[in-house]
């Protein structure tokens, strides 16, 4: 059953924020937010489509014309679009090596719900484009894409390297491209991406199969209970990443006993917060060695303090995503009481806050933030046929002809 007026409340924020260009990441001007972001415009295109709302659904169009048509001619997505004069940035201190598979998982998406093919048709070039410079950022050609430090959504946090939600949203993509032209090359990488990633993010008595010799013995010290965040050749990240948790449910990378792991430990987490799930976890204190790292990673003014911002926050496109997962996973009843913790959380102050104080449950970042509302009309309607038409992705379900 929906939260009527919650999920309204959300439907009308992301009103406020559609432009001729699409959808703005917030509706008030602040860190310049009131443009059209790659990463924030697909996710709440999604949340459009699912919404069924005919005027949401074109501005999930027209945010995606905004997208594939500020592509860098070397194949980079934008970071953002100015809807006021068309200025692009591909990206600050570095690129944004998670916006490629955003697109395309967008535009994906929005051809899967609606049957309208003119889209994927135009941009076929531009889709061919995220994928090889994608398959360029693997170094190697080992089938695991290097992101630099702020190169994904998390942008003031310490993570570099082989992390595992870039892995998965490229894999994402590829499952979706798939589903709508077949290609060989593409399923030849499904293939082998979901073979590293299950051979690389889980701590496991195989090291025929390790990414690299080094990182056996620091697999050594991961949790048995979650993947992996992440690597790189100095180090393991051993953080809970709740998104690369939650996207690997979706993606059907665990097997049943990988499954039923990570699915105790969110339960446990919850139990222990009766709150919404932090991004990352445990939160960086100042005295870890973690936080001179993180100390020094921030575009205009510093965030991360204990249990803010991606230091432990709260967000709630991320736990919607998360009651996603869970009601794929036959989990309702804690999906139902996380999504009733998200609009609670939506509610507070000025609404839709980007993100909350992970003990305090305040809000902080950006308010009226549009990912914050589109993660509630996902969670909501994460039932929906239009939902399990791009998002069921368990190994059985048909992907890859």
């Amino acid at each position: 059953m929906f939260d009527s007026k919650s999920y309204h409340h959300a439907l009308d924020l992301l009103r406020e924020a559609v432009t001729p260009y699409g959808f703005v990441a917030a509706v008030e001007e602040q860190d310049n937010y009131k443009r059209v972001w790659t990463r924030d415009g697909v996710i709440t295109a999604i949340g459009a489509l699912l919404s069924g709302d005919k005027s949401l659904i074109d501005a999930a169009r027209n945010t995606l014309i905004t997208i594939f048509e500020h592509q860098h001619p070397d194949g980079f997505m934008p970071s953002n679009v100015s809807p006021k004069d068309g200025t692009v940035s591909y990206g600050g201190t570095s690129g944004r090596a998670d916006n490629p598979s955003w697109a395309v998982i967008g535009l994906t998406a929005y051809t899967l719900v609606t049957g309208d093919e003119d889209l994927w048709r135009k941009y076929q070039r531009q889709v061919h484009q995220c994928f090889m410079l994608l398959n360029s950022w693997e170094f190697n050609g080992k089938h695991l894409i290097y992101v630099p430090q702020s190169g994904d959504w998390a942008d003031e946090y310490i993570q570099h390297g082989y992390i595992l939600f870039d892995q998965l949203l490229r894999l994402w993509a590829l499952r979706l491209a798939s589903k709508l032209s077949f290609n060989t090359d593409w399923e030849t990488k499904i293939a082998d991406i979901t073979r590293s990633i299950q051979a690389n993010y889980w701590k496991n008595d195989y090291p025929e199969n390790a990414y690299s010799p080094n990182l056996m013995h620091q697999l050594e010290h991961a949790s048995q209970e979650y993947w992996l965040m992440g690597f790189n050749p100095g180090r393991i990240y051993k953080y809970f990443d709740l998104q690369a948790n939650t996207f690997a449910l979706f993606l059907g990378i665990g097997d049943e006993n990988q499954n039923r792991k990570v699915l105790q430990y969110i339960g446990t987490l919850y139990d222990q917060r009766q709150s919404l799930l932090p991004s990352f976890y445990p939160t960086i204190q100042d005295d870890d060695s973690d936080m001179n790292e993180l100390r020094n990673n921030y575009a205009y003014t510093f965030r991360n303090q204990p249990d803010y911002f991606h230091n432990g926050g709260l967000w709630p496109v991320w736990n919607g995503w998360l009651v996603a997962a869970l009601n794929f996973h036959q989990k309702t009843s804690l999906a139902q009481e996380i999504l009733s913790e998200i609009h609670r959380s939506n509610a507070k102050a000025d609404l839709f806050n980007e993100c909350f104080h992970g003990t305090s449950l305040e809000p902080c970042g950006v308010p009226k933030c549009i990912w914050s509302a589109a993660g509630a009309v996902i969670a909501e309607q994460a039932t929906n046929n239009a939902f399990r038409k791009i998002l069921t992705f368990n190994r059985n379900d048909g992907f890859g002809k």
